[in-house]
């Protein structure tokens, strides 16, 4: 007997983003937190194009827009003078095809939405549970807490972190490399005599690498801090002693520190987990893959983990889909993981720059044994690609594949209606897809494309879909 189908362990972005895509399916699920209440700090505060298309489909979209904001412009500072500004990435001008760009907002704001999208949905977290141990059968998962009782369930998903309990407790290793060997601080202070209109950079004088940064916090009365120190200092974390920090690279005085709110130290480095998937127990998020946070590609990357493995435990619990679909989720998850993995690290090593790769718009599955791409004359957009927005015969894509479902674009050429789980949208030609059968996965992907219906049902079959 299961507590729940779904067990969640770690209320993190990654978490709550696969909570609430369970929830909307009608899938029982727990999300299960060590800590007493939701993270406090900022520090995955850039959320990426692809991110805020996951946002818009599981509705938190206005709620994260009115939150946040675009990334201001970096201001170099030297010696209290101001030496000009730059923009730190190419700025993106959405599109028909790609409607959203990306947007900045602090990650502790992002959490308490998604915490109250998940509650809206029915949802719940249960705080204070502290994972031990994890035994599985072949039957479920029990897992067991350093308080309170055991839980039983079928499938867990960890979602704790880099240091994740559930990971050491199914033996999974974890193989990466220090990024930089030079400790990092990043807090969350407020400030006076600092306008808020840019990034204020403060960069090392000669042969010294101990730059430090202040980024305004859009809705907030916050900057993100950060500073790198030499590479045998212990970081202090105390108020005072982030106080004497910004008066000892800045032309502002200690007192100018009016709060510190939250402060972290750590090392940057990139490390992939071995294995996404253990028997019944799945790694996503940092629990499966620990970046730099130079590009913003943590928190993003962990967010399309939990949006590739919703609809798949939906169709095997719900729908009756062969549990051989799960397999998919480290056969597409852990490549893009580990591509992402080696941007950031080139973004932070000063080897690559910002630009259209951190977007995530440009990610598929093209390789994926999910992906049938059965045109005899493939146009620019296959199976296994992202399906971009657009207009067909005044009807928005996006807003039709909005939801848990199957979408399955008829453009210039017929189809019969679909099974249930299916919506249906025929159109003339579009400039982007050209003509043809485009069906479209829960996650925003083409799994199948066709000159004809032949094969479709086929397909749909493997997920449950009749």
């Amino acid at each position: 007997m299961s507590d729940t189908h779904v067990l969640i362990v770690g209320a993190g972005p990654t978490g709550l983003t696969l909570g609430i895509d369970l929830a909307r399916r009608g899938v029982p699920a727990l999300v299960v937190e060590r800590e007493e209440g939701l993270f406090p700090g900022s520090r995955g505060k850039g959320l990426q194009p692809r991110t805020m298309e996951v946002f818009d489909d599981l509705g938190v979209l206005d709620a994260v827009r009115a939150g946040g904001g675009r990334y201001p412009v970096g201001m170099l500072w030297r010696d209290g003078k101001r030496l000009g500004g730059h923009h730190l990435a190419p700025p993106v001008e959405p599109t028909e095809e790609a409607p959203y760009e990306g947007l900045m907002i602090p990650q502790w704001r992002t959490q308490r939405i998604l915490r109250d999208r998940l509650e809206e949905l029915g949802g719940k977290i249960a705080h204070g549970r502290e994972l031990t141990d994890v035994t599985q059968d072949e039957d479920g998962v029990t897992a067991h807490f350093a308080a309170g009782p055991p839980l039983r369930a079928r499938y867990l998903v960890a979602a704790d972190g880099g240091r994740s309990a559930v990971r050491r407790a199914v033996g999974t290793g974890m193989t990466g490399e220090a990024v930089d060997p030079l400790p990092m601080l990043v807090a969350d202070v407020r400030v006076s005599g600092l306008d808020r209109d840019w990034w204020h950079m403060f960069p090392p004088g000669e042969g010294r690498d101990e730059f430090l940064t202040l980024c305004p916090l859009a809705g907030t009365d916050d900057f993100q801090l950060v500073a790198r120190f030499t590479e045998d200092t212990r970081v202090d974390l105390s108020p005072d002693a982030v106080r004497q920090v910004v008066a000892a690279r800045t032309h502002l005085a200690a007192e100018d520190v009016t709060e510190v709110l939250w402060a972290s130290d750590f090392r940057p480095r990139a490390a992939l987990a071995d294995r996404f998937r253990v028997g019944r127990v799945f790694l996503a998020g940092d629990a499966a893959h620990v970046h730099s946070p130079a590009g913003g590609q943590g928190l993003n990357t962990s967010v399309q983990d939990a949006y590739n493995l919703g609809w798949k435990l939906g169709a095997v619990l719900t729908d009756g889909a062969d549990p051989s679909l799960l397999d998919s989720y480290e056969e597409e998850r852990r490549a893009v993981a580990a591509d992402m993995l080696g941007l950031s690290t080139r973004i932070h090593r000063g080897e690559a720059k910002r630009g259209g790769a951190t977007l995530q718009l440009d990610l598929g599955y093209r390789d994926s044994t999910l992906s049938a791409e059965t045109r005899a004359e493939p146009g620019p957009v296959r199976a296994g690609d992202r399906a971009p927005d657009g207009r067909v015969d005044g009807t928005r894509l996006f807003d039709a594949c909005r939801g848990p479902h199957w979408t399955l674009l008829a453009l210039g050429t017929d189809a019969p209606e679909p099974p249930t789980g299916v919506r249906l949208l025929r159109g003339s030609s579009h400039r982007t897809y050209g003509t043809g059968l485009f069906l479209v996965r829960p996650d925003g992907y083409l799994g199948w494309t066709g000159d004809t219906p032949d094969g479709l049902g086929a397909y749909l079959a493997r997920f449950g879909t009749r």
